[in-house]
């Protein structure tokens, strides 16, 4: 009867012991994300800048941002599967000091070439959102206020209110870029006693080992593709030959990778569960929304405001206050509001209301944003509502919610991957426009067609993901 009792009043107090264990929980996950957010798009409106001062050209620095996004992909590959293993606190760790060491290099660089590689170096902390979904997921059981602190914790995947991107801009236009990298180092210091003083450690896969094989040609055959892309991207000056070679690679450790996984006792990834729809189809939809979405803005809008022959003549500071500010401002807004609905709409529906919405933005963007200031703020601002503020939630929440209990980390791994991969893409293959056009003008908007065209495909491919029912309110 005591021992009833006290299991009774251990139940009834742990609502009230976890909102107290989520609130510092909450603080640590959220500057987890910014000190991994700030690499990607506090860099936005600076590019121009890096590019000025180490003597290349924007392409190149471009390429840098690609460099980042293929390295976060590799990374995330594997990662929260081993943080599953070894813990995800001392994991989350690791991957915000690895960044800051990485941003205190490239603010010291003296060449493109060590710039590139500082930037490989900060791609480590490529699976910093999926494995802070995966610790709230954890701790948070119900599925209404997980949807809304899931939806604040991706609203900064989407840029930090906009903060950041005005910082950016602004750091740049009056000290240069140096500034803005020492600024994200010192947020990855600031961050790291608020992991180890407000996250708990968890280890839901402790005792197994680790599939470092599997990791070895999964990784394989990413970089494979990744690399064939990076250079088809170039277009007319591409080694077809080159990207010959790295398919076959790509294929041939693919698989290699499915033949170990059958085989081994702890794989990275069960076979079956890469067969299920909750896998490949999430995966697909992510890489192509990333793809057609995300280069848009962060690179053919930015780069068209700060061109002075056609575009605005924008400096980086400006950019940021027109342009890159309110577009993640208003995601950062609109994300807990989506990630609150989910549970009771339906993940999947919102996913599709926001692809639509941003399909309509980059629409409007093409055909009259080109020519008019208020509407190229227009149709960023509507794709800061559709794609950061609501199909980029429901892409990383689906990614948490659809993960097989047996691997946790497995599909948010892979679908953090999927991210960076459609990233890269984007900015590898959307910016080509511009070379291959004859005309510069022109090339901006077969860049964002190519983009459109793209995201009507993601659309589709959305209705190949299955209803995530467990997280979902049925009444």
């Amino acid at each position: 009867m005591n021992n009833d009792g006290t299991q009774q009043a251990s139940t009834l107090n742990q609502p009230e012991k976890s909102s107290k264990n989520v609130i510092p929980l909450m603080i640590a996950l959220l500057m987890a994300c910014m000190a991994f957010q700030l690499n990607a798009t506090m860099l936005n409106p600076v590019l121009v800048t890096i590019a000025h001062s180490l003597g290349t050209t924007e392409a190149t620095i471009g390429l840098s941002q690609t460099a980042f996004f293929m390295s976060a992909a590799l990374f995330s590959i594997f990662i929260p599967r081993l943080s599953d293993i070894v813990g995800r606190r001392k994991i989350l760790f690791l991957l915000i000091l690895v960044t800051t060491i990485g941003g205190i290099i490239s603010a010291i660089t003296p060449s493109v070439e060590l710039y590139f590689v500082s930037r490989i170096i900060q791609g480590f902390s490529g699976p910093v959102v999926p494995l802070c979904l995966l610790m709230l997921h954890a701790e948070v059981q119900d599925p209404k206020r997980y949807g809304m602190l899931m939806g604040i914790i991706t609203a900064v995947n989407g840029g930090i209110a906009g903060i950041d991107a005005f910082l950016g801009g602004f750091i740049a236009t009056h000290f240069g870029f140096r500034p803005v990298f020492w600024f994200i180092a010192a947020v990855g210091l600031i961050t790291l006693p608020f992991i180890l003083k407000g996250v708990k450690e968890t280890k839901p896969s402790a005792g197994q080992k680790m599939d470092w094989i599997g990791v070895l040609f999964l990784v394989m055959t990413l970089a494979g593709f990744l690399v064939a892309f990076n250079e088809a991207g170039k277009i007319t000056a591409a080694n077809w030959g080159f990207v010959s070679i790295a398919i076959v690679i790509g294929l041939v450790a693919f698989f290699c990778f499915i033949q170990i996984e059958k085989r081994i006792k702890e794989p990275l990834v069960t076979v079956r569960h890469l067969k299920q729809r909750s896998t490949w189809g999430l995966l697909l939809t992510t890489v192509l929304t990333m793809t057609g979405i995300f280069a848009v803005v962060n690179g053919l809008v930015v780069s068209f405001a700060q061109n002075s022959e056609i575009g605005f003549g924008f400096t980086a500071n400006k950019t940021a206050i027109y342009l890159l500010a309110p577009y993640a401002l208003i995601g950062w807004l609109v994300g807990p509001f989506m990630g609150k609905l989910a549970p009771l709409l339906g993940y999947n529906r919102i996913l599709r209301f926001g692809l639509i919405g941003s399909i309509l933005g980059i629409l409007i963007l093409m055909i009259f944003g080109l020519s008019s200031l208020t509407i190229l703020v227009a149709g960023t601002l509507l794709v800061g509502v559709t794609y950061a503020g609501t199909a980029n939630i429901m892409l990383n929440g689906l990614g948490i919610v659809l993960s097989p209990e047996d691997n946790p980390g497995f599909l948010p791994g892979m679908n953090a991957a999927a991210f960076h991969l459609g990233a890269g893409l984007s900015f590898a293959l959307l910016p080509a426009m511009l070379v291959i056009s004859s005309d510069l003008l022109q090339g901006y908007g077969n860049g964002m067609l190519l983009g459109l065209i793209i995201t009507v495909i993601a659309f589709f491919a959305s209705f190949l993901i299955p209803k995530p029912v467990n997280a979902e309110v049925t009444q």
